[in-house]
């Protein structure tokens, strides 16, 4: 069934609709009972609204600045009241004869302020009178009489009802509905068929049904999605490519004897799991996720070894140039001098001085470097390698899908690829962002580690706590230790650009100054207790020579305290550093506050975390630093972490800005239906990768997956 050309090119234009299937798959946002007004005192200025409201005044009146007239309309859910206002150039005797006191209607447009109250200006409007009218002249519309009110998100071009209308005239004459869920499944959960829940969520007689065909589509979304991930995978697994396999008095063989600890039971099943993968005809697909400070670096290194074995390189791409030679600094200690001289371990950024660029480019396409660590500037054209058989990508959020395909296809078979996260990964975003990944968790700290201590400084209840925050990071500087002061903000007039990934949460009071590096640097400098100290500043605008001699510095024990923003936040490894100061707390994420509290407390001398506060007792900001310093287990953090931000788009690339392509699914609240609906995938897949046997589901993937959406699934 195809929609006039007029309907077409309007959907096209509002909302990107291209098909019927594309309308009846706009859903309505909410619903509104004929009966039951709503509040109109929730209603938030600059959004965009429809209500139910009742005809209160009418009133027009010559405008004063220009010809014309105003009709002022006002509505009332029985308490409070709003006001329409509609501007003509003539005369507006009609309108006032269609609303008139008394009516009941639904009005729709943008809420604005105007002289401290809430108006809609020009809305849109039908009132239930003109309804009834309709259906005398077509019955066939009596349909939308029903005592709930699907409520549309809309424009000013194509209202609630003109969907509606649309949406109802379409469920009229369809018939059918191809179902992606099979029989089976569907009764197995108690499903509407794919028709009856189309029908029900568009046109409820009451709440039991539209809650009924919620459940059903909500589980046809993790369906379909699971479903599309393990396709990918199957497919993946498909692909041929060089086993990597170790060779006996190899490279890891002598590592693995050399090593002057022991590894976890975690690094222990995640090595093997790895090893495992890593042996077989097709390539490797695995993120290793682990805490801060768990040792991923040693088990992502064995990987790296295995692959030097059989002659192989591996790329190991990280977001930022400190991360990037932090892992150059620490990969070369885990090997030791021989082993570092012998596969050369080399740093690839963009700021890199020419002589060293070339130098580190010859010994890439050469094949000397085993090991090449780089930025971004890894994936420049410039860049060729001898034989890249494992790329390793650090921090992944951090890369856009399109750059960790222009590395994988530096390969000239497919490489295996580890993909590394400090940010643990609740259960139902690894089976939805990483469904395509095989997962493997470190959640055991290496032995030694002395634990950290959080505490919340809350400045709003204690104004004079400000000054003992110094005087305790002194007293751990009086303790030969080092110390950390992170600030949101560079300078006054300049924060820090947050990650990509990150939604900032929004503070209680956007009035208050940001702590920035360059006035704390400055203060603390001339503050009694930290007198003789010496206080350095990392940010990023520092040049990449300044940000490197400063951690280096800082590594050795020649700098005592580093007043930073969050560029320290991933990829800084000082075992003396016990002390960490976060200033406006409040200004960043779970996720980030959990990265920076695990700068300190790596080594054999306890950590302490200050979390400062300016938030008010009770505010959302302030029970979310709470429960941060509640708990030190990062798994339990990204599932609060999840609750609060939701979990963006979980298809596509996840750094595009787009919002979640779900419209009933929510992984936070969700995660058991995921995991029935990836279990039965599993079971469909595997016996019909192609699923050729379910074309009604094959078709749901299809439309599921916009362009970029379906580029992504088929990048490896």
């Amino acid at each position: 069934m195809a929609l006039s050309a007029p309907q077409a090119t309007a959907l096209s234009k509002a909302f990107a609709m291209h098909t019927v299937g594309d309308l009846l798959s706009h859903y309505p946002r909410d619903y509104a009972d004929r009966e039951v007004l709503r509040p109109l005192n929730q209603i938030t200025p600059g959004a965009n609204v429809t209500v139910i409201a009742d005809i209160m005044s009418v009133h027009e009146k010559r405008m004063s600045s220009r010809p014309g007239t105003i009709v002022e309309v006002v509505i009332s859910d029985g308490g409070g009241e709003f006001t329409l206002t509609f501007f003509g150039k003539n005369s507006q005797e009609w309108r006032l004869k269609q609303l008139r006191p008394g009516l009941r209607g639904s009005f729709s447009g943008k809420v604005r302020m105007y002289k401290g109250e809430s108006q809609l200006a020009n809305p849109s409007y039908k009132t239930f009178e003109s309804e009834e009218e309709e259906a005398r002249d077509d019955p066939s519309l009596l349909l939308r009489h029903k005592p709930l009110i699907p409520i549309y998100a809309a424009t000013a071009a194509e209202t609630s009802w003109n969907l509606q209308t649309m949406i109802d005239r379409v469920l009229r004459r369809v018939g059918t509905l191809p179902d992606p869920v099979p029989d089976d499944l569907r009764a197995e959960h108690g499903l509407l068929s794919h028709t009856q829940a189309i029908r029900w969520i568009h046109s409820p007689d009451d709440e039991e049904q539209w809650m009924a065909a919620q459940d059903t589509l909500r589980f046809t979304e993790a369906w379909v999605l699971q479903c599309a991930l393990l396709q990918r995978h199957s497919l993946a697994r498909e692909r041929r490519t060089r086993p990597r396999v170790p060779t006996p008095g190899g490279y890891l063989e002598r590592f693995d004897a050399a090593l002057p600890f022991a590894l976890t039971v975690d690094q222990e099943i995640c090595a093997v799991e790895i090893d495992t993968d890593m042996a077989q005809s097709g390539p490797m697909n695995r993120l290793l996720q682990g805490e801060v400070g768990s040792g991923k670096t040693v088990v992502a290194l064995r990987a790296m070894l295995a692959v030097a074995d059989s002659g192989g390189q591996t790329a190991l791409l990280a977001p930022t140039e400190v991360l990037a030679g932090q892992h150059l600094r620490s990969i070369t200690t885990l090997l030791g001098p021989d082993l570092a001289a012998e596969l050369m371990p080399t740093l690839l950024t963009g700021k890199l001085p020419v002589a060293q660029k070339r130098k580190a480019l010859l010994r890439t396409v050469s094949g000397q470097s085993r090991i090449v660590i780089g930025t971004h500037a890894l994936l420049s054209d410039t860049v060729t390698f001898f034989d890249l058989g494992l790329i390793v990508i650090d921090e992944q959020h951090r890369f856009g899908v399109d750059q960790r395909e222009t590395l994988r296809l530096k390969g000239a078979e497919p490489p295996h690829v580890l993909v590394m996260t400090a940010t643990p990964i609740p259960r139902t975003i690894a089976m939805t962002v990483f469904g395509d990944l095989d997962v493997s968790t470190i959640r055991m700290l290496p032995a030694g580690r002395q634990g950290i201590t959080s505490i919340v400084v809350p400045l709003a209840d204690h104004p004079n706590w400000f000054q003992r925050i110094w005087t305790k990071l002194a007293e751990e500087l009086a303790l030969g230790r080092q110390g950390f002061v992170v600030c949101p903000a560079i300078s006054p007039a300049e924060r820090e650009k947050v990650a990509e990934d990150e939604t900032a949460p929004s503070p209680d009071d956007e009035k208050t100054p940001l702590a920035n590096v360059e006035t704390v640097h400055e203060k603390l400098r001339g503050f009694l207790p930290l007198a003789g100290y010496r206080i350095e500043a990392l940010h990023g605008r520092m040049t990449s020579d300044e940000k490197d001699r400063i951690m280096r510095s800082f590594a050795a024990g020649e700098i005592d305290v580093l007043v930073a923003t969050t560029v320290i936040e991933v990829g800084v490894d000082v075992p003396n550093a016990s002390a960490m100061v976060v200033l406006d707390a409040d200004r960043f994420g779970v996720s980030q506050l959990h990265q920076l509290r695990g700068r300190v407390g790596r080594g054999g001398v306890p950590g302490l975390c200050l979390l400062v506060t300016n938030a008010r007792p009770g505010s959302p900001a302030r029970q979310r630093i709470g429960d941060v310093a509640a708990t030190l287990d990062g798994f339990v953090l990204a599932e609060l972490d999840l609750a609060l931000r939701r979990e963006g788009n979980v298809l596509g690339d996840l750094q595009s800005g787009d919002g979640s392509k779900l419209r009933f699914l929510r992984v936070a609240v969700d995660g058991d239906m995921i995991a029935e609906a990836r279990q039965a995938a599993h079971h469909l897949v595997t016996n019909d990768p192609g699923i050729r046997t379910n074309p009604p589901l094959r078709e749901a993937i299809a439309r599921r997956l916009n362009d970029s959406e379906r580029t992504w699934l088929n990048k490896g």
